[in-house]
């Protein structure tokens, strides 16, 4: 899976959780400073992109991923080869 296709998954599930514009969901945006992402949202985002992208993200992971750009790396070298968006 592509960068920009995450990216692109990430976008709905921050829609859905968050109600954040996908047109707003970047690489260099921070979930908390830039797209108002809580830490409670930022909980059922991570729940969501786990089941989404087939990936495993234990607490002690979530708390470095502070970007889009973060989250996208970590799903990227994580991800079940096969796993479906």
């Amino acid at each position: 899976m592509k960068r920009d296709e995450i990216v692109a998954g990430l976008a709905e599930i921050l829609e859905v959780v968050a109600g954040v514009t996908p047109d707003d969901v970047e690489e260099s945006k921070s979930f908390t400073e830039d797209l108002d992402v809580d830490s409670l949202s930022m909980v059922e985002v991570v729940v969501a992109a786990e089941e989404k992208f087939g990936v495993k993200i234990p607490d002690d992971a979530v708390q470095n991923l502070k970007t889009v750009g973060d989250a996208v790396t970590y799903i990227d070298t994580h991800q079940t080869p096969g796993a479906v968006a």
